[in-house]
């Protein structure tokens, strides 16, 4: 429940403090109406020099209750509640008294956009603090107010480019840079600073509803801006590389059509928009996704109950390579003092040399990491990452040498995509404070951290390792000890597909361009190029070896013969190697390897393409959570979209089999067509 604080001082300046029972105030009904009651008596005020609206929260508005938002009304009852909204900004914005917002904290979506009703945006400068219109992000587009006035405030290229389509979180400088907030200042004295710029008489009203107004850079009926409009619709186009995102189009349209009327049938121009995608299945999976799901894993959803909440403060990371520089680059960051680790004090030192690259703007990151050669440096450290080669003989004998010289009751994790943490524990006489703690690569830009519970793991190490996930501000996705785990899996069934289409002789091109087109990322094959085929390769060998071993079927996929002729007929191992299905050449766009063409068949038909990748991961989903690898919930489709790539717009591969309808009958068809890899 959120509300404001009315509160007059002896100037006659009235400060509007928002605040909530919960930690972020929210735009639900509540504080509708007390927004709607504080202008009443706002027009009622005598002798009233300004307004001052701020927060008692240390964020300031985080946007639109979604629960409420989506609660199962009509689009009628959505768009009378955005007209209510937009209406009462309107009477604050054109009060013709001057409003400032002080910005205390994180202002996002439609926290930022109630400071773009005020006249003057004046903002803390905490480097923490975030500031921006992201709402493309979960498939919707601002809805108070943000297209039309950043489009007024900033012109319409800017506006699109710098805060709609892209939903960019700003922090400070750049928000100030890119013109959403007018001062910085700290967050102890923002309100202090809006009290100084009311006092300094300034003009109360917005640009806009002043005589004279022009929009910067013009209107779409501008000869010089309308001959640009076509090429914002293309660039759009590339961005998207074909897949069906309603949100951002509907940006652009509510931007150029909005930007040709006046602002009052702008706003409603956007509603409508808001409404149209708001109301579709995609916002409502995307909001499932990055909104709800996400909010219940950093809440939590997957850490055991009952050990207390803990924090890493000396962290040990074995192997200074891009992963293990990545990986001490997100714990220096997050505060904690780091000893980086290698066989020798120069790749150390190089590993260090990546840290400081990563942490150019803030130099004060790499003054907590130690670069060494020498175990005896881990001395106190109450986290250990090995993050070496996969080999587990090696992982093992590090893990025997450092338990006795840690801190007691250290967490011990590996950082494996393949190897089975349990047998990797034995080495170690705590095995119940070992985990496994798979990044993603590039560590610095990846959201996400798969946890692997082996079956000795205590629920205080997991406990643990959850909350050094969310210490490094990671998402962290919890699964069971299979070989492959989760994500390694559901991403090796995309690549394998991929694979297996390329030797039914589907052209190379036309894979990834299906892919992208279904909302992948990156297609197939590039993306295996950038990971390597040398890694799947060696986990096939050594799958196979472990069905050998322990008398279980391994099941063939189609696409391992290729993936064998690449790398022992072709001898072509991935980008890092010098190409695999791309050629790199040096300053040039890299381009498909000719030599595919010794790949040949009937092909397929380009619409089945899609279907395929798309079933193929969603099943092996299915499979994971069916043999307990993962439990059905959050993790799963956030895991899937962050961690590997699969396509934003469903939601995640359990959304995406609950509303495909005639999923099964159609993963039968793909079977009897390509094989039991589609069989539920």
């Amino acid at each position: 429940m959120t509300f404001f604080h009315y509160d007059r001082d002896s100037d006659g300046i009235v400060t509007l403090a928002l605040d909530d029972a919960g930690p972020v105030p929210t735009m639900d009904a509540e504080f509708r109406a007390s927004l709607r009651g504080s202008l009443d008596r706002l027009v009622a005020e005598e002798d009233l020099r300004g307004v001052i609206v701020t927060s008692r929260k240390k964020a300031f508005l985080a946007g639109a209750e979604l629960t409420e938002f989506l609660g199962g009304g009509t689009a009628q009852t959505l768009f009378d509640m955005l007209t209510e909204v937009k209406a009462d900004l309107r009477r604050l914005e054109t009060l013709g008294k001057p409003v400032v917002a002080a910005v205390n904290g994180t202002a996002l979506g439609g926290g930022l956009e109630l400071a773009l009703a005020c006249h003057h945006r004046i903002a803390s400068d905490d480097p923490r603090a975030e500031y921006g219109l992201p709402e493309v992000m979960l498939g919707l587009l601002p809805g108070a107010g943000g297209v039309t006035r950043t489009v007024r405030m900033l012109g319409l290229a800017d506006a699109l480019m710098q805060v709609l389509l892209r939903g960019q979180r700003h922090r400070p400088e750049a928000a100030l840079e890119a013109g959403i907030i007018d001062e910085l200042a700290p967050a102890a004295l923002v309100t202090q600073k809006a009290r100084e710029w009311i006092l300094s008489d300034p003009e109360p009203s917005q640009p806009w509803d002043r005589p004279g107004y022009r929009m910067p850079g013009g209107t779409p009926a501008d000869p010089k801006l309308a001959a640009t409009l076509p090429a914002f619709a293309a660039t759009l186009s590339r961005e998207l590389k074909g897949a069906d995102y309603p949100a951002p189009r509907a940006i652009l349209a509510a931007a150029v059509e909005g930007a040709q009327v006046d602002v009052d049938t702008a706003l409603r121009i956007e509603s409508r928009y808001l409404v149209s995608v708001a109301t579709g299945q995609i916002a409502r999976n995307m909001i499932g996704a990055f909104f709800f799901d996400l909010r219940a894993i950093n809440s939590g959803a997957s850490r055991p109950a009952g050990p207390p909440r803990w924090k890493a403060t000396k962290a040990a990371v074995l192997g200074a390579g891009m992963m293990g520089a990545g990986i001490a680059f997100s714990c220096a960051k997050a505060g904690m003092e780091v000893v980086l680790k290698d066989v020798t004090l120069e790749a150390a030192t190089r590993g260090r040399d990546a840290v400081a690259k990563m942490a150019r703007r803030t130099p004060e990151i790499l003054d907590r990491v130690l670069a060494t050669d020498s175990l005896d440096d881990l001395a106190g450290c109450d986290l250990v990452i090995e993050a070496v080669f996969e080999d587990a003989a090696l992982k093992q004998r590090l893990f025997a040498e450092l338990e006795p010289i840690v801190a007691p009751g250290a967490l011990l994790a590996s950082n494996t995509s393949s190897l089975p943490i349990t047998e990797l524990a034995t080495a170690v006489r705590a095995s119940e404070n070992f985990v496994g703690l798979h990044f993603f690569s590039p560590v610095n830009k990846m959201q996400t951290v798969e946890i692997i519970r082996a079956e000795k793991t205590s629920d205080e190490a997991l406990a643990r390792a959850y909350d050094v996930v969310l210490q490094i501000r990671k998402t962290p996705i919890v699964v069971n000890d299979r070989r492959g785990f989760f994500t390694s899996r559901v991403f090796g069934a995309y690549v394998l597909e991929g694979l297996a289409l390329l030797g039914e002789g589907v052209p190379a091109a036309t894979i990834e361009q299906a892919a992208q087109q279904a909302g992948y990322p990156v297609g197939p094959l590039a993306v295996l190029d950038e990971v390597t085929l040398s890694l799947p390769y060696k986990l096939r060998q050594e799958t196979l070896k472990a069905a050998e071993r322990d008398g279980f079927d391994y099941p063939h996929h189609p696409g391992e013969a290729v993936l064998t002729r690449m790398v022992e007929e072709f001898g072509r191992k991935g980008r890092s190697t010098g190409g695999g299905f791309y050629d790199y050449p040096e300053d040039e766009t890299k381009t498909l390897w000719p030599g595919l063409s010794a790949f040949t068949g009937p092909g397929c038909d380009f619409a089945e393409i899609a279907d395929r990748l798309l079933y193929a991961q969603t099943i092996e989903t299915i499979r994971c959570v069916e043999e307990g690898v993962v439990a059905a919930g959050p993790d799963v489709n956030v895991g899937a979209i962050l961690s590997i790539g699969f396509p934003p717009w469903t939601g995640g591969p359990l959304r995406f089999r609950d509303q495909t309808p005639e999923f099964a009958a159609r993963a039968a068809e793909l079977a009897e067509r390509h094989g039991a890899r589609f069989a539920l």
